[in-house]
């Protein structure tokens, strides 16, 4: 059995939280022997996400752990996860439960046949999402392809993604448009990340599981789709010209 540190990204999770999805993750947790820890990587809330977190989940669910970081974005939350994960595999998802907690099981099926990186697919529908947002990700999966490549890949963006951790240990040491931290105002989704994640991990060689999850749309106010959208462009080209230059050594 390989272990598990399950990693929870957070800004501003407040309300969230108080829907109970830390709920429904602890006592799912509690049941699944191979999940060793679940990090919870605030990305420095100005809401009451720590202080609720700490007073009130931390003493109930043993398992979980606050990983306090200042705000620099989704990117470089998740990486101080990764960094500081004690456990075979990392798995993350998202605190909405866009893809509920137990397709967890899913991922642990593939994470037992050994595989390097498991990649949730959500269903090319989208069950939710306004029609411009579809839209706009069909456009975005073909400059994606262009540019960048990762055809195989039909989901690169679904926060639901496990990855041993020594390949994901390797594969952050070459990242270039994500390398440095730096500061941030507001929410930042960093979607780029999971791209040049996933670019290096193709030129790395590591093998790749695609698996369909269940996936419904959550509004949020941390997703502004066009402004994130831009930068995500703007990431891509950054991507392609310092691959272009020699920039990724793999």
């Amino acid at each position: 059995m390989h272990t598990i540190s399950l990693i929870i990204p957070c800004y501003n999770e407040e309300l969230n939280i108080q829907k109970g999805v830390l709920d429904k993750i602890g006592n799912y947790v509690h049941h699944v022997p191979s999940i060793k820890e679940v990090i919870i990587s605030d990305d420095g809330s100005t809401d009451n996400t720590k202080e609720i977190i700490t007073k009130e989940y931390l003493p109930q669910y043993p398992l979980f752990r606050l990983l306090e970081n200042t705000h620099r974005g989704k990117a470089q939350t998740l990486i101080s996860a990764i960094q500081s994960a004690e456990s075979e595999y990392v798995l993350f998802m998202d605190i909405d439960l866009a893809t509920p907690i137990e397709e967890v099981e899913k991922m642990i099926t593939e994470i037992e046949k050994n595989t390097d990186i498991i990649i949730g697919s959500r269903k090319s529908t989208r069950a939710g999402a306004p029609l411009a947002r579809k839209v706009l990700a069909v456009g975005f999966i073909f400059i994606r392809n262009f540019m960048i490549g990762l055809k195989n890949i039909k989901d690169t963006q679904c926060g639901f993604k496990a990855f041993k951790t020594v390949a994901a240990l390797r594969i952050i040491k070459s990242l270039v448009v994500f390398k440095k931290a730096h500061a941030v105002k507001g929410s930042s989704v960093s979607a780029g990340f999971d791209l040049e994640f996933l670019f290096l991990a193709t030129k790395f060689g590591f093998s790749i599981t695609e698996i369909p999850v269940v996936w419904k749309h959550v509004e949020t106010k941390n997703v502004n789709f066009i402004a994130d959208s831009l930068e995500t462009l703007q990431d891509i080209l950054r991507m392609k010209y310092y691959d272009i230059i020699g920039a990724y050594k793999v």
